[in-house]
């Protein structure tokens, strides 16, 4: 890497952003899913410093158990504070730590990248909401209004209704809502949920506005998919769509690349071309107001089937990209991110193709 370092140093000249740091990743045999997943998750900058920050309180504190956060609080801490510029860093501990929590992650299989974001994010989240218990008890005892975290209004007895509301739901968490209209009486039934990342369907030649379009399109409930109405108190044809209510600050998409094939029994991988812009206006959101993104990041499957293949990221910084492949980093132009939409014909040699998208919103909601 000295020789590639060095490479990237050069081409960066003057221009290298002051106190950033290119770190390559070590690959322990097949973990470059793991390996690509956090170099967008480093160079998500917001997240990035909240989990320094947390990571630096920590430290002062009790010395607790070792989790799933503080080895990955302790890799970002480690490639922050290298005194080089770039280099290679080898995240054994958390790859340790994933391994052993996690039988998913012990095989020399090839790993799903989504499949471990949600699973980091996820335990994340329970990490930090096990450490929280005093928020309970706060709720008892201050105004409703001051509970940041809280409900508007808690319960007698000082129970949440609202699950704890951490720094890693502040940058990833969204909000859908499953609008479903009887046709018979026309009420409308809407439920929300919560969500880290968008799953989308995806076609030959289209782009992501036309498959955020799809994810909210209307669906009709009939024959034996009628849908019980509360009101008519009976089976009835319905609508149903799907809406974001509130979007997230960082919106991750990932493209279903991977469908079961009934005939064949078995996963394919398509290798569609999925257009995703630099910039994206997110328009199906439940008040209409155009949510604007930036891309910072994509996670990109190498190869043509599921089983096997290779994950690579692209990145953002201070307006540069960065192509990041396990130990290697290097430059690469910004019109470059588009060989990574996929193939437009069925068989191509290109096999390098978008999987995980990471937006950052560009808009005034940003403290919200």
């Amino acid at each position: 890497m000295g020789a590639a370092g060095s490479k990237l140093e050069k081409a960066l000249g003057d221009q290298f952003p002051e106190g950033e740091r290119y770190f390559g990743l070590e690959n322990f045999g097949n973990t470059c899913y793991c390996n690509s997943v956090l170099q967008a998750l480093y160079f998500c900058v917001p997240f990035r410093e909240q989990l320094l920050e947390y990571y630096s309180n920590y430290k002062n504190g009790a010395d607790a158990e070792e989790n799933l956060l503080i080895c990955l609080a302790d890799l970002f801490t480690q490639i922050s504070s290298q005194k080089k510029k770039t280099g290679v860093i080898a995240p054994k501990r958390f790859v340790q730590r994933l391994k052993k929590q996690n039988e998913l992650f012990r095989s020399y299989m090839h790993q799903d990248a989504h499949e471990f974001l949600n699973i980091l994010l996820n335990e994340l989240v329970d990490i930090l909401e096990k450490e929280a218990p005093t928020a309970k008890n706060e709720a008892e005892t201050s105004p409703p209004e001051k509970v940041a975290n809280g409900p508007k209004n808690p319960q007698a007895n000082g129970v949440q209704k609202e699950p704890l509301v951490t720094w890693v739901h502040k940058n990833f968490q969204g909000i859908l809502t499953n609008e479903t209209r009887c046709l018979r009486c026309e009420t409308v039934t809407a439920r929300d949920e919560t969500f880290f990342d968008l799953s989308l369907d995806i076609e030959q030649n289209s782009s992501i506005t036309s498959c955020l379009k799809n994810f909210s399109s209307t669906e009709t409930l009939n024959a034996e998919d009628k849908f019980f109405c509360d009101k008519c108190c009976s089976l009835q044809e319905a609508q149903k769509r799907m809406k974001i209510k509130k979007p997230p600050h960082i919106l991750v998409i990932h493209l279903k690349r991977f469908k079961y094939i009934e005939q064949l029994g078995r996963y394919k991988k398509l290798s569609y071309r999925v257009v995703f812009p630099l910039e994206l206006k997110l328009s199906n959101t439940v008040e209409d107001a155009d949510s604007e993104y930036s891309l910072f990041a994509v996670v990109v499957h190498v190869g043509s089937g599921p089983n096997h293949g290779h994950y690579v990221s692209l990145v953002k910084s201070h307006n540069h990209w960065l192509f990041f492949d396990d130990e290697n980093v290097e430059m690469i132009d910004e019109s470059a991110v588009q060989t990574f939409f996929g193939s437009a014909q069925e068989y191509s040699s290109n096999t390098d193709h978008g999987y995980i998208l990471f937006y950052e919103s560009l808009g005034a909601n940003k403290n919200s």
